[in-house]
């Protein structure tokens, strides 16, 4: 898979491990920042990366910021987004089986679990069935 991969300054530790356990699992990535502990505003790196997944250049992304949420609000807003904030491995399951989430937002806090959310995100495949009239009802809410 090729990934988008983003954080605001909160999430760049725990970024940079993240590129290396996707990398390690044989996926490439591209980072899209940012890559200092300067303050960065996290809808812009959201944006970034969401944009990028939105347009199909890439399988799935990642965002990273202190709690995941800001990371997760500012995803959705872009059309084609379905973004999930994942504190276990069963959650980012469900994000995929369910949801067919295509961005993993993660929380720089709970960064103990991460390589089983990753797993368990990217190794996961949407289920379709009545899992689709529901995401069709999810997509018709965007404007």
């Amino acid at each position: 898979m090729h990934i988008a991969v983003g954080s605001d300054h909160r999430g760049l530790e725990l970024k940079q491990s993240v590129i290396r356990l996707i990398t390690d699992a044989g996926h490439s990535h591209q980072d899209f920042g940012t890559n200092t502990t300067e303050s960065v505003d996290y809808p812009d790196i959201a944006r970034k990366v969401a944009g990028a997944v939105a347009s199909g250049s890439f399988e799935g992304g990642i965002l990273i910021c202190d709690t995941g949420i800001g990371m997760s609000i500012a995803a959705n807003k872009v059309k084609g987004i379905r973004a999930a904030l994942c504190y276990d491995a069963f959650c980012a399951r469900r994000a995929r089986q369910h949801n067919d989430a295509n961005i993993l937002c993660l929380a720089a806090q709970k960064a103990g679990a991460v390589t089983g959310i990753i797993d368990a995100f990217f190794s996961t495949d949407f289920e379709g069935g009545r899992h689709e009239q529901r995401l069709n009802k999810i997509k018709a809410l965007e404007c």
